[in-house]
């Protein structure tokens, strides 16, 4: 059972989950999906690869903040988080390598402004609010996994191997998991009534992000670089 501050954020994030499902669901069934899945690929990791600096940056103010209860409990679960969450992004590249294109390529890209919206709010919040707000976010991230049966659709769809869509595939595992834990760490947070706050507009403000960049994944006309053109 969660308690009342789990239960809160749940219900605000699921006001606007529609919207984010539905425009995940129109990349999946886009007729275009075979080109559209490796810059969903490039866009996920430009997002991923800030997981681990987030929480590290988060982690450096939670420890500053001496006889700040909220701030203990959450550097707690952050040392552990970092951990688990190390190298998903190269996960990504070799997703990228496995469907014959450059993984490389994200690492070249300037990222959408629809990540930098998603990624550097949290930066202002974690520095110039308070850390805990990253839990928002987190909450969005880890917890909407992959529904089951979403790759063997996808590989139907687009022709590509089983090994193009492994992210997706342990992600759907994990974040099961880490959405439980996450619930869990909010619950046994001493969270005021504004920080709890705060901790939904993250929330918030990631769904409405992560909606953009899904948009920005539809609207592009470009590829990535096929493996046999590397320098």
């Amino acid at each position: 059972m969660t308690t009342r501050h789990s239960r809160v954020l749940l219900a605000k994030v699921e006001l606007l989950l529609p919207r984010l499902a539905a425009t995940s669901r129109e990349l999946w069934d886009s007729p275009r999906l075979r080109d559209l899945y490796p810059e969903y690929l490039c866009m996920l990791h430009t997002a991923i690869r800030s997981t681990v600096p987030l929480m590290e940056c988060a982690l450096e103010e939670a420890e500053k903040r001496t006889g700040d209860p909220a701030a203990d409990v959450l550097a707690t679960y952050l040392t552990r988080h970092i951990r688990e969450e190390q190298g998903h992004d190269e996960w990504l590249r070799q997703d990228l390598d496995a469907l014959g294109f450059d993984p490389r390529e994200p690492l070249r890209r300037v990222p959408e402004a629809a990540v930098a919206n998603l990624v550097g709010a949290q930066y202002y919040w974690i520095r110039h609010y308070h850390p805990a707000c990253l839990l928002g976010h987190i909450a969005v991230l880890e917890g909407n996994p992959p529904a089951p049966g979403l790759v063997d659709e996808l590989m139907r769809r687009t022709g590509y191997p089983r090994t193009g869509f492994r992210t997706l595939e342990r992600h759907a595992a994990l974040d099961v998991k880490h959405r439980e834990e996450l619930l869990r760490t909010i619950d046994g947070m001493p969270l005021t009534h504004d920080l709890a706050t705060a901790v939904g507009l993250s929330a918030l403000h990631s769904v409405d992000a992560a909606d953009a960049a899904l948009r920005a994944v539809l609207a592009s006309r470009r590829a990535p670089v096929p493996a046999a053109t590397r320098a």
